[in-house]
Parts: C-alpha cells; structure tokens; sequence
C-alpha cells in the first residue's frame, strides 16, 4: 500500500526547493502565453489561474525563507 507523504514529514528546505520549482514551472508557461498575440478565452483563464498558482508559490516562498532564516 502505498503511504501519503504529510506536510509535516518534508524538510523546510525540501518544500523550498519544491516551491520555487513550481514557481519557475509557472513562470515559464505564463510567459510562453504572453508571447502570444491573442489569447482565446481558455487561455485567458489559464493565465488567470496561473497567476494566482504563481502568487501562492511566491507566498510559500516567502514564508519559508523567513522561517530558515539567511
């Protein structure tokens, strides 16, 4: 069976490492929309999804770089 890995389990760092990669993942995609000339209305949404997925990460980050410290 396979086990669920909790939150609690995970180093600081690891979700550090895991927050800026999805940060970046995001990042990527957003500006591969923005290249284009016209987004259809699927894609606006994406975008608008996206952002908020990218400015949660951001959020993560924040914390928890102020967690571990310089």
């Amino acid at each position: 069976m396979k086990q669920r890995l909790l939150l609690s389990d995970v180093s600081p760092e690891a979700r550090l490492l895991d927050a800026e990669s999805r940060h970046r993942q995001l990042d990527v995609r957003l500006k591969e929309l923005g290249r284009r000339a016209y987004l259809t209305p699927t894609e606006q949404l994406e975008a608008s999804e996206l952002k908020k997925l990218k400015l949660r990460a951001k959020d993560e980050l924040t914390t928890l770089r102020s967690k571990l410290g310089p």
